[in-house]
């Protein structure tokens, strides 16, 4: 575990380790009911019952909002084990968490609109501008179509992004709103192979109308002037949006990756490889060294985001925006980590024979999980370097989300 860059007010080390280590004793059940989990095409609620019990979903939830407002490395131990055990139930919890953190950046009444009656509330969220939405007396009328809302059939609420448009029909600002799930139709069309059990079905909204105090800036989010941050006791709601919600997706990569690498150690004793003298695979060379790059990736890819995290702390407990240019190289870390965490898992697959490629086999789970994170929009790693490449070189940004 790594040490906070900046001071947590009031939480002790050992009350943290106790935290993490609530995630990591669900690993075995977690881990046992992935197959399930995955032809549910959902989280299974047992599942969702042993999340919630170990107090995993309120671990970035604001502590005014009944959660623990814990720090983003934690963030990361946790989300890695969960992972561990389930790549889809810990890509909902990452979600979930990472949309606790944006909770946090509303104003005070939505605050209190979704966790005054219900501290377990949970949220998922498509941030991406897909709806569109006309001001009305009091509020907004939304409507539109959002695919990928991961974990939408367990949660409470839903924040959509959308386009703000005037009577014209011309956008006038976009950000995201907030609305409760018993207001979205769920579409039964999350048929995947990769995060199959995630959840992520559509969501469709027609003519609700969402209070103004409901409505988030996205552009005023990212220039560090929301609502919310102001309100609460630590520092962990003046980090860098687009950054930082690149990374709470990214950090269950690296526990499917190390799931891979820790079933690809445990099948090695006794195992020949074939069309050989009967080898050893334990004992062969090139066994050591796939082992040795994928473990070696898989370190890089941890260590790269807990220290992104400092930074990300350093800057927002000084209350400072992080620069343009440090915000794209955030970006394109986080993108270079989950593709460190894919290249370690494919490694292993490679090195695993035939009966690497059984559907009930960790490891070919994992290599399926884990090209799914890569082909996140926000985490694609082609598009990510296009981005930065472009800020290291003083041409115009291609993206609005830096």
């Amino acid at each position: 575990m790594f040490t906070d860059a900046v001071k947590w007010p009031a939480i002790a080390a050992d009350e943290i380790r106790k935290h993490v280590a609530g995630a990591t004793q669900l690993v075995p059940t977690l881990a046992a009911r992935a197959g399930e989990t995955i032809e549910a095409r959902k989280l299974l609620n047992s599942n969702v019952t042993l999340v919630r019990a170990a107090g995993l979903f309120k671990t970035i939830q604001p502590s005014r909002c009944g959660g623990y407002e814990y720090s983003l490395h934690t963030h990361i131990d946790v989300v890695e084990e969960v992972a561990r055990g389930c790549g889809s139930t810990g890509w909902v919890v990452g979600l979930y968490q990472a949309h606790s953190w944006l909770m946090g950046l509303f104003a005070q009444s939505a605050q209190d609109d979704v966790y005054g009656s219900n501290p377990d509330a949970t949220l998922a969220a498509v941030i991406a501008p897909r709806g569109k939405a006309r001001e009305t007396e009091g509020g907004y009328i939304l409507s539109g179509f959002w695919p990928f809302c991961s974990g939408c059939h367990h949660s409470n609420w839903l924040i959509l992004g959308e386009i703000i448009v005037d009577e014209d029909g011309e956008p006038t600002e976009s950000g995201v709103m907030l609305i409760p799930t018993r207001e979205a139709a769920i579409q039964d069309d999350w048929c995947v192979g990769g995060l199959a059990g995630t959840g992520s079905n559509s969501v469709v909204i027609n003519n609700v109308f969402v209070p103004r105090h409901r409505f988030l800036s996205i552009t005023n989010a990212i220039n560090g002037q929301t609502p919310g941050a102001h309100l609460h006791e630590s520092t962990l709601y003046f980090s860098a949006p687009v950054p930082t919600l690149a990374l709470f997706i990214a950090t269950p990569a690296l526990g499917m990756a190390r799931r891979a690498l820790e079933h690809f150690k445990e099948r090695l004793p006794g195992r020949t490889v074939s069309y050989t003298f009967n080898e050893q695979q334990l004992e062969m060379p090139t066994t050591h060294m796939e082992i040795a790059e994928a473990a070696t990736k898989l370190d890089a890819a941890r260590t790269l985001l807990h220290a992104l995290v400092n930074e990300f702390e350093l800057h927002a407990s000084k209350r400072e925006v992080l620069p343009f240019e440090r915000r794209a190289k955030a970006r394109m870390d986080i993108a270079y980590a989950v593709r460190l965490c894919l290249e370690s898992a494919q490694t292993l697959y490679l090195a695993s024979g035939g009966s690497g490629l059984a559907e009930n086999s960790p490891i070919h789970q994992a290599q399926k999980d884990l090209h799914a994170v890569n082909m996140h929009g926000l985490l694609c790693l082609k598009t990510n370097l296009e981005m930065y490449g472009r800020v290291l070189l003083g041409l115009p940004a291609n993206s609005p989300a830096i």
